[in-house]
């Protein structure tokens, strides 16, 4: 499986389901960390992923805690507009987690912070945006980290 895509507590269904529309043609995993900003069973999740959503491979997590617990020996990349480097730098390897943080606010700085080294952003050449949008930014990177890897 070439990667696995981490959402951290995501606020905004239709984006969800976009990203796991993402993950299923990606041949990617999917995880979710709680809590949601919204239920699992929204119509509009399942609506942005199609009739795909049955097909998706996900594992849902309680809490940031549990996540990390279970995969701590885990090759990882954060995705931050705060980050040094260049999604371009990141040494791409199948079964990589891509990790990326809410809609309203990104990762924490608590997560930015312990994993500094693993903080990547996505250049943007406008002084006019704080940021792209969570599927967007999510099909970037994978499919970045896709063309590495052919």
């Amino acid at each position: 499986m070439p990667y696995h895509i981490v959402l951290v507590e995501p606020e905004i269904p239709t984006n969800t389901g976009n990203i796991g529309r993402l993950s299923l043609a990606s041949g990617s995993h999917l995880h979710l960390i709680k809590p949601f900003g919204f239920e699992i069973d929204d119509s509009r999740l399942k609506r942005a992923g199609l009739d795909y959503w049955k097909h998706i491979s996900l594992t849902v997590y309680d809490s940031v805690e549990a996540f990390f617990e279970k995969n701590k020996d885990k090759k990882m990349a954060f995705f931050s507009s705060h980050g040094e480097k260049s999604h371009w730098d990141i040494p791409f390897e199948d079964d990589m987690f891509l990790i990326f943080g809410k809609e309203s606010v990104g990762l924490s700085e608590e997560i930015v912070q312990k994993h500094q080294d693993q903080v990547y952003k996505i250049p943007m050449y406008s002084e006019h945006i704080r940021s792209l949008n969570l599927a967007n930014a999510v099909s970037i990177v994978v499919y970045e980290g896709l063309r590495q890897l052919q």
